[in-house]
């Protein structure tokens, strides 16, 4: 399926691994050329190598950090005037206890998930409003809907953000500029691997074994986590021509963990 976006450019912020990755391998495999910024220099040099080799596509990496203005202006130099721009970043640690989150983790959150989507669509929303085409997608979580204390710390900054994206996207609608939010529930990620690795290897099991005993807890419908890859392709559809008269929505992606009949 042509989702007719070739030949436009995007920036994909956290796009080394897990979500941010597949969001840019989606787009790539569309034709679009995709600026990739992440802070681990070997893995983001790796994931734009890939990505390229497989799609054709011209796939730029810039080794940055996207929450701090020395990052976002070494980001925007290298792509000035996107068409898209897609938003994530590792998770912050989940929080088993809301008392033992410190004023760092707040700050760090804060900066990478909801200051940083914000700064970056003040820069370029103008531009897409000028040239009459735009998309924006922010990958941020399910806990912005339906808040837990083990996600305090990711839920409360996105939903915030969730809040300021829907509030501009009505300014910038009529200018064929759309901006949505994805909110992915459990995904096979790098950050779940590692974190579910190292619960396993405490308990004496297997990583399938913690995952299962999460499923069963959580009661995700599904069985299963989810691919990260699924999250990448409903990210370019999102970007797509076929989604310019959908605006200011967040869509929950879980496996039907959650129970909402809107």
């Amino acid at each position: 399926m042509d989702l007719g976006i070739r030949g436009r450019r995007a920036i994909v912020n956290g796009g080394s691994a897990g979500m941010g990755r597949s969001a840019a391998l989606a787009l790539a495999r569309e034709g679009v050329e995709v600026f990739v910024s992440a802070r681990r220099e070997d893995r983001l040099v790796k994931a734009c190598a890939e990505i390229a080799a497989e799609t054709g596509a011209k796939v730029t990496p810039i080794c940055a950090d996207h929450s701090s203005a020395e990052g976002r202006e070494r980001i925007l130099a290298a792509c000035p005037e996107p068409d898209i721009l897609v938003g994530t970043c590792a998770p912050p640690p989940m929080t088993p206890d809301y008392r033992a989150i410190t004023d760092r983790q707040w700050r760090e959150a804060i900066d990478i998930s909801l200051l940083s989507p914000i700064e970056f669509m003040r820069r370029v929303l103008d531009g897409m409003v000028e040239r009459k085409w735009g998309r924006v997608v922010n990958i941020a979580t399910v806990a912005a809907k339906y808040p837990g204390e083990i996600r305090a710390l990711s839920g409360s900054t996105r939903a915030a953000l969730v809040n300021y994206t829907v509030a501009v996207s009505k300014i910038v609608a009529p200018h064929n500029v759309v901006i949505n939010n994805l909110l992915p529930g459990m995904h096979h990620t790098a950050t779940v691997e590692e974190l579910f690795t190292a619960r396993a290897k405490a308990k004496g099991i297997t990583y399938d074994d913690e995952v299962a005993e999460f499923v069963k807890d959580w009661r995700i419908a599904s069985g299963r986590f989810g691919d990260a890859d699924d999250v990448g392709a409903i990210t370019a559809m999102f970007c797509s021509e076929f989604a310019n008269y959908i605006t200011g929505q967040s869509l929950v992606i879980d496996g039907g963990a959650t129970t909402s009949t809107f």
